[in-house]
C-alpha cells in the first residue's frame, strides 16, 4: 500500500511541476487510450508532442515519427505501447537522455522497469496519468 501512495504522490508531483511530454504510441484512434491520454493532457495545459511513425498528424497536433524528431526535449517520456514494445522502445528513450519515463497501466512489464532503472532512467509504472489528472482536478 505504501508502494502505491508513494506512486500516487510521485504521479501528481511530477503532473504539478513538469509541462511537457512525449507520448510514444500516440493514435488517431478516439477509443484508445493514448487518444484520451493526449488529449486529457492537452486540454489540462500540458505540452505533448506525439510520436508514432504511422502519422503525420493526429487531430490537429503534429505527429512525430521518433523522438530525435522533437522540437524539444520532453520532461516525461510516457510511453503507451505493449509491454514487449516498451521495452523494446528503452534503448531509443535512454539515447534521448530523458528525466523520466512513465508506462501507465498495461504498458510494463517487470522486465521493462528493471531496464530502464539498470540504464539509469526514473521508471514510474502502474499509474494512470489521466486519473490522477482528474483526482487532482477534485481536490482544487
Amino acid at each position: 500500500m505504501t508502494q502505491e501512495i508513494d506512486k500516487q504522490t510521485r504521479a501528481q508531483e511530477i503532473l504539478r511541476t513538469k509541462k511537457t511530454f512525449a507520448l510514444i504510441g500516440a493514435t488517431q484512434d478516439m477509443l484508445k487510450y493514448s487518444y484520451e491520454l493526449m488529449f486529457t493532457m492537452l486540454d489540462a495545459g500540458y505540452k505533448v508532442y506525439p510520436i508514432n511513425p504511422k502519422y503525420d498528424k493526429i487531430e490537429d497536433q503534429k505527429c512525430y515519427s521518433s523522438l530525435t524528431e522533437l522540437p524539444e526535449k520532453p520532461d516525461v517520456v510516457l510511453v503507451v505501447l505493449s509491454p514487449q514494445n516498451a521495452e523494446q522502445m528503452i534503448g531509443e528513450i535512454l539515447n534521448q537522455h530523458p528525466n523520466l519515463v512513465w508506462l501507465p497501466p498495461g504498458s510494463w512489464s517487470k522486465a521493462t522497469i528493471e531496464k530502464a532503472e539498470s540504464l539509469g532512467m526514473e521508471a514510474l509504472y502502474d499509474i494512470c496519468p489521466v486519473g490522477t489528472l482528474r483526482k487532482m482536478e477534485q481536490h482544487q
